[in-house]
């Protein structure tokens, strides 16, 4: 007797979607952005590279996807637009909203009907697996704090905890492998903001002597799981990126203390919403921070680097 097995499907996600659902509804979860760093994509037309980039990339074919979500609430605005471009292509699109105000019901709406939308929940023991997966994810994290893993390492690591690089079985393999080494750290550092879009970014920090023993975004990726819809939905309905930015703000001013940071980069985004929240950070932040705009992907510009080690050197002052 033969036995068919319905095919796994790419899904394509525009920011954070947990992965859990994905993976437990039999499909495999893509992020878009994850490619961008590395590309030598240059789009025609743009306000943000990120979602410019890859929305290029997709109606070219060069990212082949089987569904897409797109956040329309959440994180990123310029995903909403490029997202309704990119699916014009005809790849069947779910827009996924994230709740303002933290409302937990809200979110478990949303999940169920996103699970509808990748067919329903098939693999419930996969919700499990990748709470250990984050457990695993938080060393790391803590490790990198302590100068025991190379910030590079550790963020790479990390910011892949968005989609888990689409194969669970590999990604547990890559993770494991992690060395860890032993670090003189000088000047501790946080990044907040959207991760920079230079590849090479965490490596140059420290070679300036800037150690960054914490990234806010891919924090969120490891912070937030659940063994089923419900749980998924009360630990998802806080993720930062997608609340008041009273709540982000406090948030970090309890990760700062808590990782003895000597200073900030807060990274923003050529024509990201997002730098508008500067102003705020600079009153509500009680640590020297350095604000840098990337623009688009490659190696980190000399510009910045210069920068950077003006920051070093104002940081070795204090």
């Amino acid at each position: 007797m033969q036995v068919y097995l319905k095919p796994v499907k790419k899904i394509g996600i525009t920011a954070l979607v947990p992965p859990e659902l994905i993976f437990a509804c039999g499909q495999e979860p893509f992020d878009v952005n994850n490619v961008i760093p590395a590309s030598r994509s240059y789009p025609v037309n743009k306000l943000c590279a990120w979602t410019a980039i890859w929305k290029e990339m997709i109606t070219k074919g060069e990212i082949r996807i089987d569904s897409f979500i797109v956040v329309a609430g959440g994180d990123c605005h310029n995903a909403l637009v490029d997202g309704q471009k990119a699916s014009r292509s005809g790849i069947p699109t779910h827009f996924f909203f994230y709740p303002f105000d933290g409302d937990p019901q809200y979110m478990e709406s949303e999940l169920y009907d996103l699970s509808y939308f990748l067919g329903s929940i098939q693999k419930p023991e996969l919700f499990k697996e990748i709470i250990e997966l984050k457990k695993i994810g938080k060393k790391i994290d803590k490790k990198r704090s302590a100068g025991k893993i190379s910030p590079g390492e550790a963020f790479r690591s990390l910011i892949s905890f968005s989609d888990l690089c689409g194969d669970i079985n590999k990604f547990r393999k890559d993770i494991a492998s992690i060395k860890e080494i032993k670090i003189h750290m000088n000047n501790r550092v946080a990044m907040i903001g959207v991760p920079p879009i230079y590849h090479d970014f965490h490596e140059i920090a420290q070679s300036l002597g800037l150690h960054i023993v914490f990234d806010e975004l891919p924090s969120e990726f490891i912070r937030h799981t659940g063994k089923d819809i419900k749980s998924l939905a009360r630990d998802y309905c806080d993720y930062t990126f997608a609340r008041p930015l009273d709540l982000r703000i406090e948030f970090l001013q309890k990760e700062l203390e808590r990782r003895k940071i000597d200073g900030i980069i807060h990274y923003t985004q050529f024509s990201c919403h997002h730098m508008l929240e500067d102003e705020v950070f600079r009153e509500e932040l009680d640590f020297p921070i350095l604000t840098i705009q990337g623009d688009l992907p490659g190696k980190t510009p000399q510009q910045i680097k210069l920068r950077l080690e003006a920051f070093r050197e104002m940081l070795d002052r204090t």
